[in-house]
């Protein structure tokens, strides 16, 4: 039988039996409790006491019970805190093991929760739209719809070289950084146009796959945005093959929307005018976070993973 503690109804029960002079027998029978427990009360309330004094006495005992919280070695803990200020998890921070954890994930998660540690926010999380949410913006032209790539590419799953790219935009929607990223090694690239019309995203990316060997990506997945109404010309002229996802469902481009709000979180926010920043800043915050660890890679880096596909090949062309 699963033990349960005395509650308050018993406790005031056996204090009213014991008054009675009613035998430890008797009152452990109408209680359906076994002796013991109740004896301990009794011999309790022979000493002067009450039974809300015996409950009192129960709750303070019962704080020293269960598990001690653990504390972590103060290197720990600042190894901890420096590395998620450069935005690693804590899951990666446990399964890189560049160093000793005493716990497990889930418990450092919990410390978080906890505010054990004072850092401000973990990576984000959560969704931006209820689900059910239905998109009544973008209307589908004549583009090479998302269903297609995987009758042009049977592995796309499993191949290196297929991108999902979008844009971020900047304050008061004046400015624009492009946002590439491959899907299975999750190496973001981020470029910085001119402008955001069409023909400004067409220069800019077709300067970057000049620097690019040629074939090295097969495929791109874009949203549905206006800015990338010139990608016939990018196709024919790089045999890469563009393809557009459906209006209203970021899901189908879920690697880059991701990677677009890790982008905002280390360094593009909305508020700022991407046109006052140079290209060397906005690949600096793309491979800050192509140099944090990922438990999808294995707890590599996305870096890590993309060299090795590379061969030795120079990055300095790519971002």
């Amino acid at each position: 039988m699963t033990y349960t503690h005395l509650t308050t109804d018993e406790l005031v029960m056996i204090e009213s039996y014991h008054r009675q002079h009613i035998p430890v027998a008797i009152i452990a029978e109408c209680l359906n409790r076994s002796r013991q427990p109740i004896y301990n009360v009794i011999n309790f309330l022979k000493s002067g006491y009450t039974a809300l004094d015996f409950y009192k006495q129960y709750k303070k005992n019962k704080q020293r019970c269960g598990r001690r919280k653990l504390v972590l070695p103060k290197k720990q803990v600042v190894y901890i805190q420096d590395k998620v200020a450069q935005g690693w998890t804590p899951d990666v921070i446990v399964g890189r093991a560049e160093t000793v954890i005493d716990c497990s994930a889930r418990t450092l998660y919990r410390m978080f929760k906890n505010q054990v540690f004072d850092v401000a926010t973990l990576p984000m999380k959560g969704k931006r739209k209820p689900n059910g949410h239905e998109e009544r913006r973008g209307k589908q032209a004549f583009k090479r719809h998302i269903s297609e790539r995987e009758t042009d590419y049977p592995s796309f799953q499993k191949e290196f070289g297929h991108i999902e790219g979008d844009t971020i935009v900047g304050a008061r929607h004046k400015s624009a950084v492009i946002t590439l990223v491959e899907r299975l090694t999750k190496v973001i690239i981020a470029l910085k146009p001119a402008g955001r019309k069409a023909c400004d995203i067409e220069t800019t990316l077709n300067q970057w796959f000049q620097g690019v060997p040629r074939n090295l990506f097969k495929s791109i997945t874009f949203d549905c945005g206006k800015e990338f109404s010139n990608w016939k010309p990018l196709c024919n002229r790089h045999d890469v093959s563009i393809y557009f996802a459906d209006p209203g469902t970021p899901s189908q481009r879920a690697l880059n929307e991701n990677s677009n709000g890790l982008l905002r979180k280390d360094g593009l926010a909305k508020e700022m005018d991407f046109n006052q920043v140079d290209q060397p800043f906005i690949s600096a915050v793309a491979d800050k976070r192509n140099n944090i660890p990922r438990k999808s890679l294995d707890y590599r880096t996305p870096l890590e993973a993309f060299l090795s596909h590379l061969n030795g090949m120079d990055l300095s062309s790519l971002y």
